[in-house]
């Protein structure tokens, strides 16, 4: 009998060992979850998250323009002042900022970006900017007419 316990005690204490044996297994099934929420909701709110320089646009009846690339944004205030991209530039500095980027993106689009009331030679002098930094490819941005209701 004594001889029963013992290998009875025994196997309570393997069956124990088995019972609360570690897993080396990772769950990562609730990560995946949260990342991927993460992920929906930065792709929701990047393209919200756009800033610019407020211009008031001329209405003209044109074709939006379609492209591919990341364009390079260039505007003009209506007090004159240039901004390149979303940053105060002046006229000296645009030249220059222009080629800098004109090396870094050769194939670029410029959208051009003038307030209606600017004077015409502020906009040229921007153009003569972008000609003699090598970038051609200009874009000039208007708003579309409003619809009149028939």
């Amino acid at each position: 009998m004594a001889g029963g316990l013992m290998a009875n005690g025994r196997r309570q204490g393997r069956q124990r060992l088995r019972r609360f044996n570690l897993q080396a297994e990772i769950n990562i099934t609730p990560f995946v979850d949260v990342m991927l929420v993460l992920l929906i909701i930065f792709m929701v709110s990047a393209p919200l998250m756009t800033q610019g320089v407020q211009v008031a646009l001329p209405q003209t009846q044109a074709a939006p323009i379609t492209s591919t690339d990341d364009p390079i944004q260039v505007s003009i205030k209506r007090d004159g002042s240039f901004f390149l991209e979303q940053r105060r530039v002046s006229a000296t500095e645009l030249g220059a900022r222009l080629q800098a980027l004109q090396q870094l993106r050769p194939n670029a689009q410029i959208l051009l970006r003038a307030d209606k009331d600017v004077p015409y030679g502020r906009v040229m002098q921007v153009m003569s900017s972008l000609q003699s930094a090598g970038l051609v490819d200009v874009g000039l941005v208007t708003e579309p007419t409003p619809a009149t209701g028939l």
